[in-house]
């Protein structure tokens, strides 16, 4: 299949189903785009297992696996280690900013969230992995 047909899958990891549903209507505008969802930064590392992910869209603060450790993973692992991340939490202290994109996030944002940002950096971070 030509590359610019190829449908782009998306995690998005949050303990929060209303937040991940905001998330995935936000991407509605993305042409060729499916999400995946995860509730958990365990779940996340299942999904990794399970099926392709082309970038993934996470909270950091969850019970089982703070998103932190999630990045760690994503990026200690050849196979995942190319996969953009773009954080998104309600922590928004610059240490943290710091410390999420230093640990290997491709990009940070706070909520809440403006909708047409999150889709416009989305559609940016796709566009540069398929180009």
């Amino acid at each position: 299949m030509p590359d610019e047909l190829k449908t782009n899958n998306i995690l998005v990891v949050d303990d929060s189903p209303t937040m991940r549903r905001m998330v995935i209507t936000s991407l509605g505008s993305l042409r060729r785009v499916k999400s995946t969802q995860a509730g958990s930064g365990l779940e996340a590392i299942e999904r990794l297992a399970i099926e392709p992910v082309d970038l993934m869209v996470l909270d950091l603060n969850m019970p089982d696996m703070h998103g932190m450790e999630v990045i760690d993973f994503v990026r200690s692992h050849q196979a995942y280690r190319n996969i953009p991340i773009v954080v998104l939490t309600t922590k928004g202290e610059e240490a943290s900013r710091t410390q999420a994109l230093a640990a290997g996030a491709t990009r940070y944002l706070t909520k809440p969230f403006d909708p047409r940002q999150l889709a416009d950096v989305v559609g940016s971070l796709l566009e540069r992995a398929d180009g």
